[in-house]
Parts: structure tokens; C-alpha cells; sequence
């Protein structure tokens, strides 16, 4: 075994989907499975460091992970009083699987009886890895709110009685692209902490993506989040300057822009726009294909971002889609069209605490030539982020208007 003077986080985020779908699919057991895969993940980073690291990683953590599921529902069934079938728990020599059930895992966490929330909450859970606070943060709700409804949603898997495996329909697949979607977000625009990105989220979730592309290769919308997956993230390694600091769009270097990634995500979008109805993804793939293909930010075509967006509102309740709808606005007709359409996005209670609102008329501020108002916006929208580069970027344009 090679010697590792520390585990990568980024390995054990990734094996621990894995993990956790072989053992479901092995003895059910949801809720009590991740207790296990938990502490699996915890005798890795504590035993990789001294003894080296497995020639096989994901079979080392599927194997003690099962032995402490084992462990823990000879624990359930003794104090239940049913010990007789235990053997059939106990994972034999050469028995794990080289197969990937995360994506398996993916649908069973949009399982019909959950609601759509609680699917969307469990996945990134289970699924995403992340962590219950960072879930509560996606759904703006308190930490101990999104606890309990995790805890029940595992529990009414576990009621269900429905075998771990795919979907004999895809029924479940509007919520799992939901999902995938938010685990992208979360990936390319970290809600909190010191920085903006979480690269291995956004690579997991375009992973998980393609694997559900080539469980579905006819669906449109599933190509148009992929497709809207590629286009988004091309632009990553521009975002960021030598220190961290956030780089909008316009500010971009557009060399650095994948040039592979965006091919690819205009390839798909290509394929699956003419195979009939258009849904919100291939929409939002085409607004971003359109940023990705303009030579500079001042030859942007704006007047065929608003036409998308005007049909995007047409399909999506969603204030964030009003939101950039009005900035369109703004680059085709002046900013203080732009600025007339914000007071309904700020009604919408959904965007109450949302620093996007403030640091969007913030900008349109400024370009209407009302730089107090725009400070003061700035400062507004820096107050309610959660992430430090998005704060500091928002201080910083703040201060160059005293």
C-alpha cells in the first residue's frame, strides 16, 4: 500500500455515493447504511494516513462499511428479538461489486413518495455530499428544519418497502435533474465559505449527468442540462483571479474559456433542439451558448438573450429567472427599463434574503448613472452573501464609487 500523508477530501466524496448505493442495494436500509458509510469514511481518513492507501479503495470502505452495518443491525434485530437470519448480512470474501450505483442511488433518492423537496434535499444529501447546513442554505432554511426533513425522507424509503434498483420508468426524472442542477450550482457557485468554487461538485454532477444521458440519449431536456452544465463551467477558469478574487463576465479572459467543453455543450444543444418541445434547460443552455460563442462582452447578442429569457418566464415561476430577465432588459433597452422590472422580482418573497437582488440594481445603478444608490446596493447585496470572494468583490465595487 503507497503511504499518504493525508486522505483526499475530494476521493472520499466521490467513493462515498458509491459506497453507500452497494450497500443499499446489498441490505436496504437507507438511513442505517449512511450511518455506516459515515464511519467507514471516518476509519479512512483516520487509518489511510498510518497504514497506506488501499490498493482498491472503494472495496476497503464497501467492506468496513458493511461489516459495521452488520454490527449495527444485529444491534436493531436484537433489541427487536429477530437474530435468526443475520448470516445472510455478513458481505462474503470477493463479493463486491466493481459496478457504480450511484446512479441507482441518484433515483431511489427521488422516490415517488417523497415530495419533490425532499427528494431534491436527500439527494444532495446522499448523493452530492453535502453537508445538512449546506442543503439548508440551498433551500434557505433554518439547519435543524432541513435535519428533520432528511430524517424523514430516509425513513419513509426505508417504510416503502420498494427494492433499491432503476426505475422501471422515468418517472422520477424531472426531481433528478432538479437535483443534478442544484448540485452543479452549488459546485460552480459555492453559497458559503472562502471560496467560489467547489470543483469536484460541478464534476460530479456533469458526471452523474452523463450517466443519466446515456440511460435516456433521446430525452431533450437531459442533453439541455448537460449541454447547460458544459457551457457553464467552460467559463470557470476565468472567474477567478491570481488571489481568489471573483472576475464577472464581461471582465473575463475568454482565452482561457474550454473551448472543448463549450463545442460539446453546443453539439447537444444542437441535437436535441429541433427533437420537439423545448423545456427550461435547453433554454438556459442556449442563453449560455450565446455568451459562450460572442467574441468579447461588447458583441454580445443581447437582443437573442432577452427572446430566450422571455420565453424561459413563460415555462419557470423561478424570481431568478426574472431577475436576469430584467438585466437583459437593461442591455437592449437602457438600464432603467431594467430597473422598472425589479420591484416585482423584490416582491417575490422567495428573493427576500437573496443578495443577487440588490447586487443586480446595484449594477444597473451604476450604469443609469446613480452611483450613491449603487454603493449602497452593493454593501446591501454584500451583507446578505455567504460566500467571501462574492463579499469581497461586492465591497470592492462598493468602494470604487466613493
Amino acid at each position: 500500500m503507497p503511504f499518504v500523508a493525508s486522505v483526499p477530501e475530494d476521493l472520499l466524496r466521490r467513493l462515498a455515493p458509491q459506497v453507500l448505493g452497494a450497500l443499499v442495494r446489498r441490505y436496504g436500509h437507507f438511513d442505517t447504511a449512511e450511518d455506516a458509510v459515515q464511519e467507514a469514511l471516518l476509519a479512512a481518513a483516520t487509518q489511510w494516513p498510518v497504514e497506506g492507501l488501499p490498493d482498491n479503495p472503494r472495496a476497503w470502505l464497501i467492506t468496513v462499511a458493511s461489516r459495521r452495518l452488520t454490527d449495527l443491525l444485529r444491534s436493531e434485530q436484537a433489541r427487536r428479538r429477530r437474530e435468526d437470519d443475520l448470516a445472510r448480512w455478513e458481505l462474503p470474501p470477493g463479493t463486491v461489486s466493481d459496478a457504480d450505483d450511484t446512479l441507482i442511488l441518484l433515483f431511489l433518492c427521488c422516490h415517488p413518495s417523497l415530495t419533490p423537496s425532499s427528494q431534491i434535499a436527500l439527494t444532495l444529501r446522499a448523493v452530492g455530499g453535502l453537508t445538512t447546513a449546506e442543503v439548508a442554505r440551498a433551500f434557505l432554511v433554518p439547519e435543524a428544519t432541513m435535519t428533520r426533513r432528511i430524517t424523514r425522507a430516509k425513513q419513509a424509503i426505508r417504510s416503502s418497502g420498494i427494492p433499491f434498483g432503476m426505475p422501471p420508468e422515468p418517472e422520477r426524472l424531472g426531481a433528478v435533474l432538479h437535483v443534478l442542477y442544484l448540485i452543479f450550482n452549488e459546485g460552480y457557485a459555492t453559497t458559503a465559505g472562502p471560496n467560489l468554487h467547489r470543483v469536484e461538485l460541478a464534476v460530479e454532477a456533469i458526471r452523474l449527468a452523463r450517466m443519466v444521458r446515456a440511460l435516456l440519449p433521446a430525452d431533450g431536456e437531459v442533453a439541455g442540462l448537460l449541454a447547460l452544465m458544459l457551457l457553464t463551467d467552460a467559463r470557470r477558469h476565468a472567474r477567478t483571479g491570481p488571489g481568489g478574487e471573483l472576475i464577472p463576465m464581461a471582465e473575463q479572459d475568454r482565452s482561457r474559456w474550454n473551448a472543448g467543453a463549450i463545442a460539446e455543450g453546443v453539439a447537444l444543444l444542437t441535437e436535441a433542439l429541433p427533437r420537439g418541445a423545448i423545456g427550461p434547460y435547453q433554454l438556459q443552455a442556449a442563453i449560455a451558448a450565446v455568451h459562450d460563442e460572442a467574441p468579447s462582452a461588447a458583441e454580445t447578442d443581447w437582443p437573442q438573450i432577452l427572446a430566450l429569457y422571455e420565453l424561459l418566464l413563460r415555462l419557470s415561476d423561478n424570481p431568478v429567472v426574472a431577475l436576469n430577465h430584467a438585466v437583459a432588459v437593461a442591455m437592449v433597452h437602457g438600464p432603467h427599463a431594467g430597473l422598472d422590472l425589479l420591484s416585482g422580482v423584490a416582491s417575490d418573497e422567495r428573493m427576500a434574503a437573496d443578495h443577487r437582488l440588490p447586487a443586480v440594481r446595484a449594477h444597473l445603478l451604476e450604469l443609469a448613472g446613480d452611483l450613491t444608490g449603487a454603493r449602497e446596493s452593493y454593501l446591501e447585496a454584500a451583507s446578505l452573501s455567504s460566500s467571501l470572494p462574492q463579499q469581497r468583490y461586492l465591497n470592492t465595487r462598493a468602494t470604487r464609487l466613493l
